[in-house]
């Protein structure tokens, strides 16, 4: 990995403290330069100390400052696009780094996609599985549901939840620990991008491809 990424600076918390809840304009001018320095750079080197790790995590975007209109500053996000659709996430803010792989906003023919694969006995028990081990491995399962089982498929369907879903994503918080100010956070988030890589890779081969 590169040596570029050391961790976050702990005078990065405090940026994030000063940009809780509704800070003002005047506050977050204030900001600004200390959160890029301090907040959104080590982001940056973490993704590339990612990239270095593996390729596949090269395509990788990190959200500049105000992108996100939701608590914009006092989140810093990035993204790992490994298909159309198909992302791996970080996120740093006051609970510390948060990993996540997301299947969302799709459009319609990826859906139809996903519904065939997850019905199919190979495809779908692989899937499955893949559900199965995140969820012991400490992720979170979500995603936009239908309110009612799919139509043309039995109630009884051994993966009627499954096949509920129009967006699927894998979650898990890794904390803020004093490692999150060492090299050792981007090996956590390497190690919490390889788990999710089942995942990804089923959706990409599945659902995301052109």
């Amino acid at each position: 990995m590169t040596d570029d990424f050391v961790g976050w600076p702990r005078g990065a918390i405090d940026v994030l403290l000063q940009l809780e809840g509704e800070p003002s304009v005047e506050v977050r001018r204030q900001c600004r330069r200390d959160r890029e320095e301090l907040v959104r750079r080590p982001m940056i080197e973490l993704l590339n100390a990612a990239a270095d790790a593996d390729p596949a995590y090269e395509d990788f975007a990190v959200w500049r400052y105000g992108e996100v209109l939701l608590e914009a500053w006092q989140r810093q996000g990035a993204i790992v696009r490994m298909g159309r659709n198909v992302e791996l996430s970080v996120r740093f803010d006051l609970d510390g780094l948060q990993v996540s792989a997301a299947w969302w906003y799709a459009p319609a023919e990826q859906i139809e996609r996903y519904r065939a694969a997850v019905a199919d006995d190979g495809t779908g028990r692989r899937l499955t599985a893949i559900i199965r081990k995140l969820e012991r491995e400490g992720f979170e399962i979500s995603g936009d549901l239908l309110k009612r089982p799919l139509r043309g498929h039995p109630a009884d369907h051994p993966r009627a939840q499954l096949l509920r879903h129009r967006s699927l994503i894998a979650t898990r918080p890794l904390g803020c620990e004093d490692w999150i100010h060492t090299p050792a956070a981007a090996d956590r988030v390497v190690a919490a991008f390889t788990q999710l890589r089942p995942l990804s890779r089923w959706l990409v081969e599945n659902v995301s491809r052109a």
